[in-house]
């Protein structure tokens, strides 16, 4: 990356360790949970619920604290919260007290620390590259995130079946506490705004004048009606994969973490051929991509009920990965250019309450339909959830941009 700001590399080391550890810690979570704690199908989805409730609880918070205060101190601070949870793990792994009551409290706790970091990196960005290169600093972002992905649940997988989960911890808490010390290289960056000190007013306010920005918003509503169904589809998917591929496909724990691993690598594809295709496709096509392919790869797993086949199941997940990854990059992009500077925590945690605060709901449906009715209820909801997805995208303005929308001055 040649172009961009030596803080901007410290930043994206900082984001790709920290994606690392959380990717390795989640794909852990679930085996830990099933090979070990002897979980079902509806457990796994309650444990998914827990580890993805404070981005439905706190994102909002979180987003008026990366507009109060600096955003390089808040996320140092996350990412040590985080690792002091995967420290609080590998304890009670070494001594023998791990359930799964600890595992989702401890989870609950590591997930805290991911919504303050994920809230505050995107509204930090702006302040270290120039308004002309977001777009190539987004891309470089999910290029480590799609990384993170492609490699920490096949390395998190792996370490479960051939150490034990006590070596992947040790791994994801190093990197953790890697991401912590790096930020400390960032400039120090204030607090939001022109530089001058925003007048403190009760919190709702902030929060109600984030959320109104994005709710009266013609492009940024449909990007937050598309990730609410798109998210709460994919954790009903989510919730059940583990247990569905072990039971079904025939999947080992090491099978397990090369099929996520490949949903990471069909990341890694996107975030690698966005310069090429932004090239050929308008903005809008590029926006799009995203829920297409989400839909295209549930028809996927849907075919798995009637031909059990972990390719198949792997082909599904690298298209959730390819075209998402080119949704995340462009509507990054565009929340940035359209957001005066000193929303975009509180607009950031909005979006990232519909992105990730879905998530709990989707696994707590995967856990309900999978204890009721059974394992392929969930495939089939979760593929009308993507196909509500795509129709809500493609009949926005959203689709229809040519080109990316004229920054916002601050």
């Amino acid at each position: 990356m040649p172009a961009l700001p030596l803080a901007f590399r410290r930043l994206a080391a900082s984001n790709l360790a920290a994606q690392f550890s959380e990717q390795m810690a989640l794909a852990a979570a679930p085996l830990v949970a099933v090979l070990a704690l002897g979980a079902t199908a509806a457990q796994t989805g309650t444990l998914q619920a827990a580890q993805t409730l404070p981005f439905l609880l706190l994102s909002m918070p979180a987003g008026v604290l990366a507009d109060r205060m600096s955003r390089k101190d808040l996320m140092t601070a996350a990412e040590c919260v985080r690792a002091a949870s995967l420290l609080g793990l590998l304890a009670l792994l070494w001594m023998g007290g791990l359930n799964l009551a600890w595992l989702a409290a401890l989870g609950f706790l590591g997930a805290v620390g991911t919504v303050a970091y994920n809230v505050s990196a995107p509204a930090l960005l702006p302040r270290l590259v120039p308004a002309s290169e977001l777009a190539s600093a987004n891309r470089w972002l999910e290029l480590a995130r799609s990384s993170a992905f492609a490699a920490g649940p096949a390395a998190g997988g792996a370490l479960v079946g051939w150490m034990g989960a006590p070596t992947a911890y040790v791994l994801a808490t190093t990197l953790s506490l890697l991401a912590a010390a790096l930020l400390a290289g960032l400039p120090r960056d204030g607090s939001a705004g022109n530089g001058n000190p925003a007048p403190r007013r009760h919190p709702l306010t902030e929060l109600r004048e984030g959320a109104a920005f994005v709710a009266t918003h013609p492009l940024l509503r449909p990007v937050l009606i598309t990730a609410v169904f798109f998210n709460t589809a994919w954790f009903v998917l989510q919730a059940v994969y583990v247990v569905y591929a072990i039971e079904r496909l025939g999947l080992n724990a090491t099978g397990v973490g090369i099929t996520l691993g490949v949903y990471g690598g069909g990341m890694l594809a996107g975030a690698l051929a966005a310069p090429w295709l932004a090239r050929r496709l308008s903005f809008g096509a590029m926006i799009a991509a995203g829920p297409l392919s989400a839909l295209a790869a549930s028809v996927l797993l849907l075919f798995t009920l009637a031909y059990p086949s972990g390719v198949v199941a792997a082909a599904g997940f690298f298209l959730f990965g390819a075209g998402p990854i080119l949704w995340t990059i462009t509507t990054t992009t565009l929340r940035q250019a359209v957001t005066p500077n000193a929303l975009l925590g509180r607009v950031s945690a909005v979006i990232l309450t519909a992105t990730y605060g879905a998530r709990p709901v989707g696994a707590l449906i995967g856990a309900g339909l999978a204890d009721r009715i059974g394992l392929n209820a969930c495939l089939w909801v979760s593929a009308m959830g993507f196909l509500v997805q795509f129709v809500v995208l493609f009949t926005s303005p959203v689709a229809r941009l040519q080109s990316q929308p004229r920054t916002v001055e601050a």
